[in-house]
């Protein structure tokens, strides 16, 4: 592709042009990396770790390493790019989150010009200058600046809250309205914000890179209703069928407001401490040019909301939950991990087997077969099910070798299978909320890697009390399945046998328990 200059060129970036990515293994850079990539878009993704971004098959799509604090990285990117969306920021970090961002930004606004770039799409914060903006939202809007500056055509969007399955907002949304049934709220609940569906969020992003686009142009969008937190949750509440009562309190400040939350979902305590300081600000829609200039027309909080909750399972099914494993620095505790509401634990076994022989035990768990470990104890389990009404262990299986999705596998039921690479089971016994079994295979012809996670979806105290309850139960059985199976998986295929054998220690499982 030859190289592009920024004189004599189109409106808008053809179709074949290739677009760079940034912020792929991010929540809205990896959503919309698949609209890229539904559309036939030529993508290059920037990455500081290439094997975190999911690409699918035959999709034409470059994935290439690089970090925008490397500017010599950020040239090789940048080479016969059109377009780039720009979707980082540092506030994850330790460190001067600002200082971070702005550095960031000037490097890839040099990066663009010497490349050539027709158009940069950002992504920001709303809000007013004259409301003292927060730290987080003040450095949202200066990193647009400092893109502006570099002379090549920006189109920034400004955002407020994004709903959507796994987004941070409706994270934050859901877990407190899960799991606090009386809650003590500061006075930032009462802020006025203007909510975004994710669909139309990434609609926007779609349809950036085909408008005319002249010169930079700043476009806030948001949904058709101006709401509160408060509001947001007991919206939350209501389509969930619970019950919440809110008592307000004029004395939490921003940052004891931030402590109480890292308290109650610790998942988000380092963002939570920089994002909750600027829900003192209102963050609403004020011009209202983006309605005239695109041919979107937001949908309102309650679809929003339920979209976000239908569309729960299959984003749970859709995404791998190792990937995300991997993607975050661990936090261990003794309890498992929680991933917004869900509660995950996960370990790893290495055997002496390519990935085809490692998964065939896996292939045959359930029925005739068992479950390779404390066998009595899971028959018990199943006649505890049985008495609550439950389905029980009674089922059995189709077939003692084969599996499909939607196949019954005693009292699970299989939700994704990938041949000798992934098993995904959903619990049907009755629980106080959801649970899924993942058993993930990986490796060369001469060695893999197998990977065991149960994760759990509590519903309100009684789903916590659950799973705290079982714990114990679940590092003895669910260590000595993988045990069993990773002995199994090094055995001549032929002479495989059920799961009556001795239980002998066959090598220390990597046990990692991650936080997101």
């Amino acid at each position: 592709m030859p190289q592009n200059t920024t004189t004599d060129s189109p409106p808008h970036p053809p179709d074949s042009a290739r677009v760079l990515l940034t912020g792929a293994t991010g929540y809205i850079g990896g959503r919309l990396l698949a609209v890229l990539q539904a559309d036939r878009r030529k993508v290059r993704c920037l990455a500081r770790r290439p094997e975190n971004v999911r690409v699918e098959p035959g999709a034409e799509v470059e994935v290439v390493r690089g970090d925008v604090f490397e500017l010599d990285s950020l040239r090789r990117a940048m080479q016969g790019v059109n377009a780039a969306y720009y979707l980082v920021h540092s506030m994850g970090t330790g460190g001067d989150f600002a200082e971070e961002d702005r550095r960031a930004a000037e490097n890839f606004g040099i990066a663009a010009r010497g490349a050539g770039l027709r158009r940069i799409i950002y992504l920001g914060g709303l809000g007013r200058d004259g409301d003292r903006l927060s730290s987080h939202l003040k450095s949202r809007q200066e990193v647009g600046r400092v893109l502006r500056r570099c002379g090549v055509p920006v189109l920034e969007f400004r955002t407020s809250v994004v709903l959507g399955s796994g987004s941070l907002s409706f994270e934050l949304i859901r877990a407190l309205t899960e799991r606090l049934p009386v809650m003590i709220t500061p006075r930032w609940v009462s802020n006025p914000t203007q909510p975004i569906a994710i669909d139309d969020l990434l609609a926007y992003l779609r349809e950036a890179l085909t408008i005319d686009l002249p010169e930079s142009r700043v476009f806030e969008i948001g949904g058709p209703e101006q709401v509160s937190y408060a509001d947001l949750m007991n919206e939350y509440a209501r389509q969930r069928g619970l019950r919440r009562w809110m008592i307000r309190v004029p004395v939490l400040t921003p940052r004891l407001s931030s402590l109480w939350l890292g308290l109650v979902t610790p998942v988000y305590a380092r963002v939570g401490r920089k994002l909750v300081d600027g829900l003192r600000n209102p963050t609403v829609v004020h011009d209202p040019a983006a309605l005239d200039t695109f041919a979107i027309r937001p949908r309102g909080v309650r679809e929003a909301i339920a979209g976000a909750l239908r569309d729960e399972d299959q984003q749970f099914v859709a995404t791998r939950w190792s990937d995300a494993l991997s993607a975050a620095p661990p936090r261990k505790t003794w309890h498992g991990v929680r991933f917004g509401n869900r509660l995950v634990d996960s370990r790893t076994v290495h055997v002496d087997a390519p990935p085809r022989q490692a998964f065939g035990p896996i292939r045959r768990i359930g029925g005739q077969t068992g479950w390779y470990y404390a066998n009595e104890l899971w028959t018990l389990r199943g006649w505890l099910d049985l008495i609550v009404g439950g389905a029980g262990m009674r089922r059995g299986r189709r077939d003692r070798d084969q599996l499909r999705v939607g196949d019954v596998v005693d009292c699970w039921r299989v939700e994704a299978f990938e041949p000798d690479r992934r098993l995904l089971l959903a619990a049907e016994m009755r629980l106080p909320g959801r649970a899924w079994l993942e058993f993930e295979v990986d490796g060369t012809s001469e060695r893999s890697t197998i990977r065991q996670t149960a994760i759990f979806d509590p519903v309100g105290l009684a789903g916590l009390a659950y799973w705290y309850a079982v714990y114990p139960l679940h590092q003895l059985v669910f260590a000595g399945m993988l045990r069993r199976i990773a002995a199994a998986a090094t055995r001549d295929p032929s002479t495989e046998t059920t799961m009556d054998e001795g239980d002998k220690p066959l090598m220390n499982a990597d046990r990692r328990q991650w936080n997101r």
